[in-house]
C-alpha cells in the first residue's frame, strides 16, 4: 500500500507575519512628533465652550449681515413685469365693432368689379376662399384700418393712418387695381 505523505506545514502562521507587521508600523510612527499641548490648570466645561463657540460665530457673522442688507429702489426703472412691447389697440377714437374687412390684410384681397351707379361706384373685392365684400366710400378695409377714399372706374384707393417707429403719424395710399383680361381669353 501506498501512503501519501502530507508535506510539513511551516511553523509560522500568517497571522503571526501580519500582527509583526503592524506592530513595526505603530513603532515606526511613535516619537519625533511635537508633544501634545499641556492642558490647562482649569478644564473648561463643554456647555461654556458651546457659549463661547456661539458668540464667536455670532460676532463673525454680524459684520456680514451689514454688509449683505440690500434694499431694491424701483425709482428710475422700468417696471420688470410690464411688457417693453407696447402693442397699439385699433384707432381708440373709433367705437364701431370690426367688420369682417378687417380681418384682412389688403394684399389677401382682390379687387373683381367695380359697378357704376348713379349714388356712386361700388366694388367687389374677393378673400383667398372666394368669398365676395361690396365696398363703397368710406368702407374700413384692412388690419391696418384702411379706409376707402376713392373708388375709381379701374382701381379702389385706400388710404391707411399708421404710427411710424418714432410715433409720427403718417398716411399711406394703397391701390388696388382692376384684373384686366387679354384679347384671346382669359388670363
Amino acid at each position: 500500500m501506498t501512503r501519501f505523505l502530507k508535506p510539513e506545514k511551516n511553523k509560522t502562521s500568517p497571522g503571526w507575519i501580519t500582527l509583526s507587521i503592524a506592530l513595526l508600523f505603530l513603532i515606526g510612527g511613535c516619537g519625533g512628533g511635537t508633544p501634545p499641548p499641556s492642558l490647562p490648570t482649569k478644564a473648561k466645561s463643554s456647555v461654556e465652550k458651546n457659549k463661547e463657540g456661539r458668540a464667536k460665530v455670532a460676532e463673525k457673522k454680524e459684520p456680514e449681515k451689514e454688509e449683505a442688507e440690500y434694499s431694491y429702489n424701483p425709482a428710475g426703472k422700468p417696471d420688470p413685469f410690464k411688457p417693453f412691447i407696447q402693442l397699439a389697440s385699433r384707432s381708440g377714437s373709433r367705437t364701431a365693432p370690426v367688420t369682417p374687412l378687417q380681418n384682412f390684410d389688403i394684399s389677401q384681397l382682390k379687387l373683381v368689379a367695380i359697378i357704376t351707379t348713379s349714388e356712386g361706384n361700388i366694388a367687389l373685392v374677393e378673400d383667398s376662399t372666394g368669398k365676395g365684400y361690396f365696398l363703397k366710400k368710406g368702407t374700413w378695409i384692412g388690419k391696418n384700418d384702411g379706409k376707402v377714399i376713392k373708388i375709381l372706374k379701374d382701381a379702389v384707393i385706400i388710404q391707411e393712418v399708421y404710427q411710424d417707429i418714432f410715433g409720427q403719424t403718417k398716411t399711406n395710399e394703397i391701390s388696388l387695381s382692376l384684373h384686366k383680361v387679354e384679347e384671346g381669353g382669359e388670363s
